[in-house]
């Protein structure tokens, strides 16, 4: 099952980013294979604090969410 989530990208490593959520909550993703970005598109959305919109599914048994598409809110 894919969900949606809007917030702001805090943190950016690699793959890898935190989004914290409209109620102030921080939300690890992982950036999968086969996504619509690539990882070296998340350090200028880390370092401006961008709004984005993620699609997304939580795998189980996995400490993030697999990010398959991460595109500026609007």
């Amino acid at each position: 099952m894919t969900h949606t989530m809007r917030g702001t990208v805090t943190i950016v490593q690699e793959g890898r980013f935190q989004l914290i959520d409209d109620r102030g909550v921080a939300h690890l993703f992982i950036l999968g294979h086969a996504a619509a970005a690539e990882p070296a598109q998340l350090a200028p959305l880390g370092r401006r604090q961008a709004r984005v919109s993620v699609r997304f599914t939580k795998p189980p048994h996995c400490i993030g969410n697999v990010a398959h598409s991460v595109t500026l809110a609007e």
